[in-house]
């Protein structure tokens, strides 16, 4: 086969630091949805689902064949948390945990 193909759908879990719910802030959410679609598109990992509650994120997305979870997981966290930091000076604070959470999911339970 002269070509690679992959079909690698990830679900992506991580959280503010210290659980802190800055996602309450109005607005906000919907804001940080499109920058992270952007993210993923550049990333040529496209996101199927983004949602967000108070404290933690959930993306459901396609792994590029030469992409690395550490990496999509490291872009999408540093790009959307300097995105926020613009939205004010109550939001300066802000900061995404350390770790996260990475699951395979199957075609099937997309």
């Amino acid at each position: 086969m002269p070509q690679s193909l992959s079909n690698v759908l990830i679900h992506v879990v991580f959280s503010t630091k210290n659980r802190h719910r800055f996602l309450t802030t109005p607005g906000l959410r919907s804001v940080m949805t499109g920058y992270m679609v952007g993210i993923l598109r550049n990333l040529q990992c496209p996101s199927l689902v983004i949602g967000m509650v108070d404290d933690h994120v959930h993306i459901l997305c396609n792994l590029h064949r030469t992409a690395t979870i550490a990496r999509l997981v490291e872009e999408v966290k540093t790009g959307s948390s300097a995105r926020i930091k613009e939205e004010g000076p109550a939001l300066g604070g802000f900061h995404w945990q350390n770790g996260y959470g990475a699951f395979s999911v199957s075609p099937s339970n997309r």
